[in-house]
């Protein structure tokens, strides 16, 4: 009896210990193609939430932690130097459950262990101070929190609207592709309207079961017109998808933010002026 219940408790923490594993290999967080880059003197910016709560539910929200860490460390690991914005500035909440394991990344732990990216958390820049003119890459993280701002700052999206009308490479993913609805193009029209996007899903929405947020960005998205584009899989927070138009790069959701900064440096290696 003692020799099953050793057998049990072991095949347990063995299953626990390979769990972050089983689900990279299921589709979180996939491994993707990188290639190196030297863009000293450029400079990125990833803006972010500043809600922090739920209204509903009252649990606390944020960004969801890799899609903030995980382009940062890409961006930094070939030369560029990247500031952090938020809607209004000041500290970056962060979802919770993003920095606990097994969903926790290692560019998420290196985070916790940073103190200069710790401090620019702590200390982001209000959009409203931001000056366009001083990046060569905008990347819009996403997370639960974004639903309530992102969409609805008519600062950021005159801010990316500056930035798409200086031809500047732009990304976002999850629920950042919301950071984009307010943004016009060179005549006035909505930025996303016939452009081919992507964003977390309403079925992923319905499958975490956090449906209170405001604004959902398929729907909202399609809503101005945008050629949305995903993939879908048993669970879409498996599933993955990066959507390129012109100079907006888009990831469905989490597990693209890796590859969204890559090929967002590689449009920014391909640029006239680079």
């Amino acid at each position: 009896m003692a020799d099953r219940i050793l057998i049990i408790v072991l095949a347990i923490a063995l299953f626990l210990i390979s769990l972050p594993k089983i689900l990279r290999l299921l589709g979180f967080h996939p491994d993707y193609k990188r290639k190196d880059y030297n863009f000293e003197d450029r400079k990125a910016l990833i803006i972010t939430t500043s809600h922090d709560t739920l209204t509903k539910s009252g649990k606390p929200t944020g960004v969801y932690a890799s899609e903030m860490t995980v382009p940062y460390y890409e961006f930094k690991k070939n030369g560029l130097e990247v500031e952090l914005a938020s809607i209004n500035g000041g500290k970056i909440p962060i979802e919770p459950f993003s920095l606990k394991w097994p969903l926790k990344t290692e560019a998420d732990q290196k985070f916790l262990n940073d103190q200069d990216f710790l401090n620019k958390a702590e200390n982001s820049i209000p959009i409203h101070e931001i000056n366009i003119d001083d990046y060569d890459l905008i990347f819009l993280a996403g997370g639960w929190g974004a639903a309530y701002d992102l969409g609805q700052s008519e600062e950021l999206g005159q801010k990316i609207t500056e930035a798409y009308s200086q031809n500047k490479i732009i990304g976002a993913v999850c629920h950042g592709p919301l950071g984009l609805l307010k943004a016009v193009d060179e005549n006035g029209n909505a930025l996303v309207k016939d452009k081919k996007i992507t964003a977390v899903t309403d079925k992923q929405i319905k499958e975490l079961r956090i449906t209170e947020t405001p604004y959902h960005p398929e729907t909202e998205l399609k809503k101005a017109g945008a050629n949305f584009k995903s993939n879908n899989r048993l669970f879409d927070t498996l599933a993955n998808n990066i959507e390129v138009d012109e100079n907006i790069i888009t990831g469905q959701n989490q597990n693209a933010a890796g590859e969204t900064a890559q090929i967002m440096m590689k449009s920014l290696s391909e640029k006239p002026d680079s």
